[in-house]
């Protein structure tokens, strides 16, 4: 069965955005930006909000700007290929290979799962990545964690009602201080 994945840059207090909406603090170097871009290749699909999806719509033409470098063309071919689904009671449409969900978190994940296919469940986006860890959906927890505290802002764990217990699996630190972890949901 597929794992359902959660991955993000996080402060050191644990927030994925500042109190004033920023996250310029995530912005990865070159050695980081490979090492996302390998963890995105063994994603099948990519689960998100409104926000992320907003966000990232950035991708979907990065091809045709020309200040890009190799390794974010390479990127940008991979998210475009890439199947998304984009969780929003607002959007009535998403561009290019997405489709925008046609049922719950929870149903979507169990169709998800049922379907051929060896690479991750990704989710992005910390509102809909609480609403999974509510349900007790995400597999695995991969933050990558950078050297700032930002005070306050939109959480990467969210509140939660239960104990989660984890196993470590993984944890590097790149030469500009960030550090990944990986963390498998103990079941």
């Amino acid at each position: 069965m597929r794992s359902v994945t959660y991955s993000m840059g996080i402060s050191l207090d644990g927030y994925t955005v500042g109190p004033e909406g920023d996250f310029n603090w995530t912005a990865p170097d070159e050695e980081v930006f490979r090492f996302v871009t390998d963890q995105v290749r063994e994603v099948d699909v990519h689960l998100m909000g409104r926000r992320l999806y907003e966000t990232m719509l950035y991708w979907e033409t990065a091809d045709q700007d020309p200040s890009l470098d190799e390794s974010m063309l390479e990127w940008a071919a991979i998210w475009k290929r890439l199947p998304k689904v984009v969780f929003s009671t607002t959007l009535s449409a998403v561009q290019g290979n997405a489709r925008l969900a046609s049922r719950g978190l929870a149903e979507e994940i169990e169709r998800l799962r049922a379907e051929p296919g060896q690479g991750d469940i990704a989710i992005g986006g910390a509102t809909l990545a609480a609403e999974a860890a509510a349900l007790d959906l995400i597999d695995e927890y991969r933050p990558r964690v950078y050297p700032v505290l930002v005070g306050g802002g939109v959480p990467f764990y969210p509140p939660c009602e239960r104990r989660v217990d984890l196993e470590h699996v993984e944890t590097r630190t790149f030469s500009s201080r960030v550090v990944h972890l990986r963390y498998r949901v103990a079941r």
